[in-house]
């Protein structure tokens, strides 16, 4: 039975990251009750009644039974964590972005060269969405043919008043092609088949009133992978409007030699009750798929990986290809400028 243990409980993400692992037959040991942010707090006491709430970081930290650490803590903070503990004989699983600069990516690489411990960041808008499950088993299996391009936009909410200081500063969160882009960089990847890409474009840009002039509200990237040139765009933004009845409209289309598909994660904003809608194009017509039944495997296989050593949630090359992109399109957006 593996074990973890929170350390970090700054963002909402940790609740699916428990609750996902939970539901994966782990088993929490407890959670350090620290935190930039007492209603994450409120929220883990509230939903997991039932797992301990730990004063003593140490404790967990250190605790001979866990196999895993789990962090959702302040984002700049997430690699030293991860780094502590797998110097520690642990496993991590990151909130994303679990890597927030150059430099950290360099030490958590070699902190897993040489401990040979597992680093895995949880890209919650492919591992916790059944309809982005359900088109990544449809392109696998041929259903629009070879992909040539991915377009995916992350709108999210900006509920203004309930953000932590941290969250508008740019060093503590990464930027929001750090942040909310790795999640996109990621599908491209995973949609595509590229191992690697390239950055050809990207931006940032302060657009909103409510927050300060330093803070980037809007994010794009333009990039294409590596060796056969299939092409993606990505567009991020805190513009979601306060009428929208979700957090963000998160949409995905995939573009094939035979075909397409387009996905409204969070809604049909005129249409289907619920989530998770796939909508697909090809030879023989249109159709709606209701993904909401679709497994979510990340976790499970995550678990198995531990427990057996293995490399199939997610491949470690992957986690570090993601986070190198983003920081690499991070720093071409900021030597352009923001408006």
């Amino acid at each position: 039975m593996i074990k973890f243990a929170v350390i970090g409980v700054d963002h909402r993400h940790v609740y699916h990251l428990i609750g996902e692992l939970l539901a994966a037959g782990a088993t929490c040991v407890g959670y350090w009750t620290e935190t930039s942010d007492p209603r994450v707090l409120a929220g883990v006491q509230e939903r997991f009644a039932q797992i301990p709430a730990v004063d003593d970081r140490r404790a967990l930290m250190e605790h001979p039974d866990v196999d895993l650490i789990v962090t959702a803590s302040v984002p700049s903070a997430r690699a030293a964590i991860a780094i502590e503990a797998m110097r520690l004989g642990k496993d991590v699983l990151t909130d994303k972005p679990g890597i927030t600069d150059f430099q950290q990516l360099a030490d958590v690489e070699r902190t897993v060269k040489e401990t040979g411990r597992i680093f895995s960041i949880c890209f919650s808008e492919r591992m916790v969405v059944p309809a982005v499950q359900t088109a990544l088993r449809l392109v696998q299996q041929g259903a629009v043919g070879e992909v040539i391009q991915t377009l995916g936009m992350g709108p999210h909410r900006l509920n203004r008043d309930i953000r932590p200081d941290w969250f508008f500063d740019t060093a503590s969160y990464g930027g929001i092609l750090v942040d909310i882009a790795s999640h996109q960089i990621d599908q491209f990847l995973m949609f595509t088949g590229a191992s690697d890409a390239e950055i050809s474009h990207a931006a940032v840009g302060h657009f909103g009133s409510a927050t300060p002039d330093a803070f980037q509200d809007f994010g794009e990237i333009a990039l294409h992978a590596a060796g056969n040139g299939q092409r993606g765009y990505i567009r991020v933004d805190w513009f979601t409007p306060d009428g929208l009845p979700t957090w963000g409209d998160g949409r995905l289309f995939v573009l094939g030699t035979e075909g397409s598909l387009e996905l409204r994660k969070y809604l049909d904003i005129e249409g289907r009750a619920g989530t998770d809608h796939l909508f697909i194009a090809d030879k023989h017509g249109t159709r709606h798929i209701d993904c909401q039944h679709e497994p979510l495997v990340f976790f499970r296989q995550l678990v198995d990986d531990i427990s057996n050593r293995t490399d199939t949630a997610m491949r470690q090359s992957h986690v570090f290809t993601v986070s190198r992109l983003a920081l690499q399109a991070d720093a071409l957006a900021r030597q352009g400028g923001q408006r």
